[in-house]
């Protein structure tokens, strides 16, 4: 098993960031790798809320990945199960891995700090790295253009 582990550094409070992994609003905004948009999400945040995410790569190929909270610390913790219900990593096809999204407030705002573990090969945890580097990325830029709210 392996992990792939992202940090971005965010102008934004942590209880601002916090908000936008959890709201499916907030997650349709940024969710999916580099410019790729979000169909749709759905979130219930809740210790044991499902969370479901569409999305689009450049090729029209639709993804969908889906899991559970499980643990919910806020504004500094967000732990979720992760599976690939359509599209997505071949390896990863009906396998449950974890996601935890860790945030600290620094001076600008918030160190995001995002650890996908459990994944089956190191090629998957690259693709992971690429596809929620992409995804960071926006969330980050969301923030930089100056919505804070």
């Amino acid at each position: 098993m392996t992990t792939a582990t992202l940090v971005r550094r965010i102008a934004a409070r942590p209880d601002i960031v916090f908000d936008a992994l959890v709201t499916a609003e907030d997650i349709g905004s940024w969710w999916g790798p580099a410019d790729f948009p979000a169909i749709s999400a759905a979130s219930d945040p809740r210790v044991g809320g499902a969370f479901e995410v569409r999305f689009c790569t450049a090729d029209g190929r639709e993804h969908v990945c889906a899991g559970e909270f499980l643990e919910i610390t806020r504004p500094t913790q967000l732990v979720m199960s992760w599976r690939w219900t359509s599209g997505g990593e071949d390896d990863e096809r009906d396998r449950v891995s974890r996601v935890e999204f860790r945030l600290r407030a620094i001076d600008i705002g918030t160190e995001l700090t995002l650890v996908h573990a459990e994944l089956s090969t190191e090629v998957s945890a690259r693709s992971h790295e690429w596809g929620w580097g992409g995804a960071l990325d926006k969330l980050t830029r969301r923030f930089r253009e100056g919505d804070r709210s």
